[in-house]
């Protein structure tokens, strides 16, 4: 005698079978992957000089990846590697003082890492949070930061942009060293201002 088939749960299979389908179409969380272009990006610092004046540089040797959700900044991630010997002020002699052992110790510790661990959004800006590793330190940093958008460019690539930035104390990562000038003031400050101005190109798949 033949089985009757229930039309019910004849539906009910065929309704679950096309959600499978258009999920695999539409996957819930889908990331980019981008390749932090440095000719188009800038990555700057400033510190107080003689408490007075500022003195600002930057870092001219890093790469990094940004693996970007577009529709939910929550679920992405970031992670950057900067080469410390590339600091650069425009004044050589505060340079390689800078490289030496005195500051960063670029022979030592050569590079400069961060890999983010989450993204969150606060009212109307986000935050990322994540290690900075720097002098043979790891510390827990958070950087409020905004998403600029993407476009494409000459080249049919797409790009996107973010800028941020946060202030650290150099000597959570043991850079200590500093002269002290006559009234007590340091020649260089603790504090460090970083800046983010971030440009990525999309990596073909």
């Amino acid at each position: 005698m033949s089985e009757k088939k229930n039309p019910k749960i004849a539906k009910i299979n065929l309704a679950l079978y096309l959600c499978l389908c258009l999920a695999s179409l539409h996957p819930v969380s889908a990331q980019d992957v981008y390749a932090i272009d440095p000719n188009q990006s800038t990555i700057g610092f400033a510190v107080k000089h003689m408490v007075i004046s500022t003195v600002y540089g930057k870092f001219t040797d890093y790469g990094g990846t940004i693996f970007l959700d577009e529709a939910d900044l929550t679920k992405s991630s970031v992670k950057i590697t900067i080469r410390a010997g590339s600091i650069n002020t425009e004044v050589p002699k505060r340079d390689n003082d800078l490289r030496s052992a005195n500051f960063l110790y670029a022979s030592k510790y050569p590079d400069i890492t961060f890999y983010s661990h989450r993204v969150w959004r606060q009212e109307d800006k986000y935050l990322l949070s994540g290690e900075l590793s720097m002098h043979g330190v790891t510390k827990k940093v958070t950087i409020p930061f905004k998403y600029n958008g993407k476009t494409k460019d000459l080249m049919g690539n797409s790009r996107v942009a973010v800028e941020g930035s946060l202030t650290i104390d150099r000597r959570d990562w043991g850079i200590t060293y500093s002269k002290v000038l006559d009234d007590g003031g340091l020649v260089a400050g603790n504090d460090v201002k970083i800046t983010l101005d971030i440009e990525a190109v999309k990596k073909q798949k």
